[in-house]
């Protein structure tokens, strides 16, 4: 194949690197012909890991990073004095074009703060957000944003919106996707300052389907698509939606098992349990990008098992293929045309 999709994953981030990195990477690159991968890490232990799969050797490299960002390191300390880092390492190759995309499962901080100064916002963007794919009753919504801006203005999250939307239709293929605004209730006049402010430029933008204020029980239902919000709300949407999962999913296997009954009735309904329950499993989605670079970054979460580091990396193959890039920044060029 003439043109690969590369992507530069960091092998030495997260619990359980570099095995499931390095797993997840093989899965992927068996799964798609179309996929090559940098694999960026400390060379003697990652050829070693290497050797226990079969794999297409054409179309995997590794890259020597001889240091490691570690999780609680601070991250601006740690992207300015760690230059020979896995994750510094990688992110670099997508600045310099060498890479279309970088998956890390490593620290958050230092991949939010290495993506915006490493590999850059496109211009016209102001605020680069993360944007998880979360299960909803329907398929899944994007929720944007849910870790980058804790303090962001109304006019961010006009363009989160705009980012989301494009994410959801080229890279997702839902057409005309729902936006909605994160509040505590429907009206539009509820919400505190930043949500009354949102509302009317929302409502003004003629390139997204807004369908108005969304109350947080309402987003496991997949009333929307997209689902607005500023980083703190974000992050907190996010973390209860795991744990109430994760709380839920073993409730569920406990009391399948409590009794002779239990196990005979878990026995019957266990195909269509399992279906049911993939379908909740966040790893199925891959990781969360930072949506506004000029280049794809995914950050995965930190536990990440190599399921969800083999979906990252497909996920990238529809954000390179779509050009995700190019239509954010050409959508925001638009936006400042409109403007003046």
């Amino acid at each position: 194949m003439s043109e690969y999709i590369k992507v530069a994953v960091d092998a030495m981030g997260g619990d359980y690197a570099p095995q499931e990195p390095v797993k997840g990477v093989i899965d992927a690159l068996n799964e798609k012909p179309e996929l090559f991968v940098y694999l960026v890490g400390q060379e003697e232990v990652l050829k070693k890991e290497l050797e226990k799969y079969s794999y297409p050797k054409d179309r995997l490299e590794v890259v020597h990073a001889s240091e490691i960002i570690e999780t609680g390191e601070p991250p601006v300390h740690a992207i300015q004095k760690k230059k020979d880092s896995s994750l510094v390492k990688a992110l670099r190759m997508v600045r310099s074009q060498e890479a279309s995309a970088f998956v890390s499962c490593g620290s958050t901080g230092a991949v939010l703060v290495g993506g915006q100064v490493l590999v850059g916002k496109s211009k016209g963007v102001e605020r680069a957000p993360l944007a998880p794919l979360i299960p909803t009753a329907t398929g899944v919504s994007l929720l944007i944003d849910c870790g980058a801006n804790v303090d962001a203005r109304s006019s961010h999250l006009v363009q989160f919106a705009r980012m989301g939307s494009i994410y959801m239709e080229y890279v997702m293929g839902v057409k005309n996707p729902k936006v909605g605004l994160v509040n505590i209730g429907a009206e539009e006049e509820k919400g505190n300052a930043l949500v009354k402010e949102t509302f009317p430029l929302l409502k003004e933008c003629k390139d997204i389907n807004f369908i108005g204020n969304v109350e947080a029980r309402d987003i496991p239902k997949g009333v929307c698509d997209v689902v607005v919000c500023e980083a703190f709300v974000g992050n907190v949407i996010l973390k209860l939606y795991e744990g109430v999962g994760s709380t839920l999913i073993s409730k569920v296997k406990a009391g399948m098992m409590s009794s002779l009954r239990s196990k005979i009735g878990a026995l019957l309904v266990k195909p269509a349990l399992k279906e049911t329950l993939k379908s909740f499993d966040a790893s199925e989605y891959g990781g969360a990008p930072l949506l506004g670079l000029k280049g794809l970054v995914v950050k995965a979460h930190g536990s990440s098992k190599a399921n969800e580091i083999k979906n990252s990396l497909i996920q990238c193959i529809a954000f390179s293929k779509e050009d995700i890039c190019g239509k954010i920044q050409e959508n925001m060029k638009q936006e400042k045309k409109g403007e003046n």
